[in-house]
């Protein structure tokens, strides 16, 4: 699934590509993958709005439109977008949108499992936790959210309500550079213990953003460009291999719904 820096790395391509450009045409391929809050057709109301921007709120791909609503869309496990010149031939397309100027945005979804949602408000984003990149994230934050839990950090970390957009990705790599150990009750960190894993989140986010994402499997981005994360993986599915710092196997154990990779040596 696309975590924090594939969505906000595909929200960067379409701002630069359908921001100000107006819908002529809605295509719905597969109705089932549209949530519509509002009274009439999906595909009716969006015709003849423009976009105006493009923003991301936790995994959430968010598209404003002029009406003052949004185009509201999680990709889930095989969710793209793509955009592109003509409309291409893509047996697993679920929505088109072609615009007034030319040219089309594609979202498609192989599993069916990604939604696309037409909202008036921001009630889809309740409960959804501190965005770990905003200016709210600070230590003292990420340290009282912490405390007194008896939850094993690395799964507290994918909790959508506590920090928004880590996935188990970037959760498995920030707790290999801050050296805590994933099963470690959240709760029983320091104060110190959870600045540097604060400061690890930040990084390892900002780092994966800047080259584009992680490509483990389908992952691409609105340009259909895959990312480059990948090649600079400490821990996240090197099982067996040997830690760059120790030359200890990296392991990998159950935890949650996917387990989790680490390196027994380095991580306490």
């Amino acid at each position: 699934m696309p975590e924090l820096p594939e969505v906000e790395t595909i929200v960067r391509g379409l701002a630069d590509t359908v921001v100000g450009r107006r819908i002529a045409d809605v295509r719905v391929e597969t109705p089932s993958v549209i949530i519509n809050d509002l009274p009439g057709d999906f595909a009716t109301l969006l015709r003849g709005e423009t976009i105006e921007a493009v923003v991301r709120r936790a995994k959430f791909i968010v598209m404003r439109l002029s009406s003052g609503r949004s185009l509201v869309t999680h990709l889930r496990m095989t969710g793209r977008f793509v955009v592109e010149r003509e409309a291409c031939q893509d047996a697993y397309a679920r929505v088109r949108l072609r615009f007034e100027d030319g040219g089309w945005l594609r979202y498609s979804d192989v599993r069916r499992l990604g939604r696309v949602r037409l909202t008036a408000d921001g009630t889809w984003a309740e409960g959804i936790g501190v965005e770990p990149l905003g200016p709210a994230f600070t230590p003292e934050l990420f340290h009282r959210l912490l405390k007194g839990r008896r939850t094993p950090i690395k799964v507290l970390l994918l909790d959508q309500r506590v920090v928004a957009g880590v996935g188990n990705i970037y959760a498995c790599e920030a707790l290999y550079q801050a050296g805590i150990h994933p099963r470690r009750p959240a709760g029983s960190l320091s104060k110190e213990r959870t600045g540097r894993l604060h400061s690890a989140i930040v990084r390892v986010l900002e780092s994966a953003i800047r080259m584009r994402g992680t490509t483990v499997r389908g992952y691409v981005d609105a340009e259909g460009l895959k990312g480059g994360f990948q090649n600079q993986l400490a821990v996240y599915g090197r099982e067996g291999l040997l830690c760059f710092r120790c030359h200890v196997p990296i392991k990998r154990v159950a935890l949650g719904q996917r387990g989790t990779f680490y390196c027994p040596r380095c991580q306490r």
